[in-house]
């Protein structure tokens, strides 16, 4: 990844926003769109998903199958090849996911239901519990296939890949990944990775 950005740099990429990451023309069309709950300050800082260091997004997808090798963060514009893009629920950079308030999760939610229905993705997969459910107001909600759709877009719940998520092991966050694209690869031909 190289360096870490300084204190300064984290301290003023507080409150900032990244671009989402999603297929262009010429691209296959978007067959996951992952979210994740709002950006890291790290993330913010780089311009790049997932970019602090022990988040197991990136060896997570890698190992769930989806990315022919593990990309760094800094490559995350090789998912649009892929049929995959990135996306947030709140684009508000924090420093812990726990700064943004119930009415950020949900207001995100609703720009969230936009893009899909723009974007049309197979599969729109969030990754973390907690927001999904605030979100989606779905209190009950668990890891997995959720039974609602967006238009015809299916709805996954991943776990938070954080390294702050203590509940998961990587190699359980690799098999439920793994779940969502066998699940991809059953709607038919397009670029998930095989």
């Amino acid at each position: 990844m190289g360096r870490l950005p300084d204190r300064e740099a984290l301290e003023r990429a507080r409150d900032a926003t990244i671009d989402d990451v999603l297929p262009g023309p010429g691209d296959p069309p978007l067959r996951v769109l992952f979210c994740g709950i709002n950006p890291g300050l790290v993330s913010a800082a780089t311009g790049h998903h997932f970019a602090r260091p022990g988040n197991r997004f990136w060896p997570v997808l890698h190992g769930a199958g989806f990315t022919p090798r593990l990309l760094a963060p800094a490559e995350q514009g090789e998912l649009a090849r892929l049929g995959l893009g990135i996306t947030n629920m709140a684009p508000r950079a924090t420093a812990r996911a726990d700064e943004l308030s119930d009415d950020e999760v949900v207001a995100g939610g609703e720009r969230l239901r936009a893009l899909v229905a723009a974007r049309e993705p197979g599969w729109l997969a969030v990754v973390g519990i907690g927001a999904y459910r605030t979100a989606f107001g779905r209190r009950d909600a668990a890891v997995g296939e959720q039974p609602d759709r967006l238009g015809t877009t299916g709805i996954w719940v991943l776990p938070n890949p954080s390294g702050l998520n203590a509940h998961w092991s990587r190699a359980a966050m690799v098999a439920e990944f793994a779940r969502l694209r066998a699940r991809a690869r059953e709607q038919g031909p397009g670029q998930v990775y095989c």
